[in-house]
């Protein structure tokens, strides 16, 4: 029987060690770390590697419920592909253990947790968006594209595909521009 761990940080810029010391603290064999968003499941090949290797009587570990999924969906998909491979899940900061029905119930409950403050943080940025938009402070992005220079293309006759090409962006965006002009 192998202890897996799997350790993930949502940035580049963000330290995996607080994670890897604890699951090696913890006894595991192998840990796997990723830097990736945890709300999907897409790109998060440590992940699926640990998933894939593990073997009936094996057990993948992490710090906390939200370094695995951040929605009760992708948590439940993560937990229904190892118990059908015959591995548990342990968590160490809060009392999870799948290997046992109380473990599994509180799993659950942890996972809507999860799920309701990652909804809660989404709202909250999307209230100071807001909030900065209507005060001026907050303009969006910079264009990538520059519209002068598709009016100046387009004015010497060049058509959208053509002006998509010399500048390298998608045509759609193009005709974007040029519809707003």
């Amino acid at each position: 029987m192998a202890i897996y761990g799997y350790a993930r940080v949502s940035s580049s810029s963000q330290s995996l060690a607080i994670q890897q010391e604890a699951l090696e603290t913890s006894g595991c064999d192998v840990i796997r770390s990723e830097k990736a968003t945890g709300t999907k499941l897409d790109g998060r090949t440590e992940l699926e590697t640990l998933i894939q290797f593990a073997r009936p009587g094996d057990s993948i570990t992490v710090t906390r419920i939200d370094r695995l999924a951040r929605s009760v969906g992708d948590l439940a998909g993560i937990v229904q592909r190892l118990e059908a491979k015959g591995v548990s899940l342990r968590v160490l900061e809060q009392p999870v253990d799948t290997s046992s029905a109380a473990g599994r119930c509180f799993l659950q409950m942890l996972g809507v947790f999860a799920e309701f403050e990652t909804a809660i943080r989404r709202e909250r940025q999307l209230e100071g968006v807001a909030k900065a938009k209507a005060e001026g402070i907050y303009k969006g992005r910079k264009p990538t594209i520059d519209a002068e220079r598709i009016k100046a293309l387009a004015s010497q006759g060049m058509g959208a595909t053509a002006i998509a090409k010399e500048l390298n962006v998608a045509r759609a965006s193009v005709y974007r521009l040029m519809n707003r002009a």
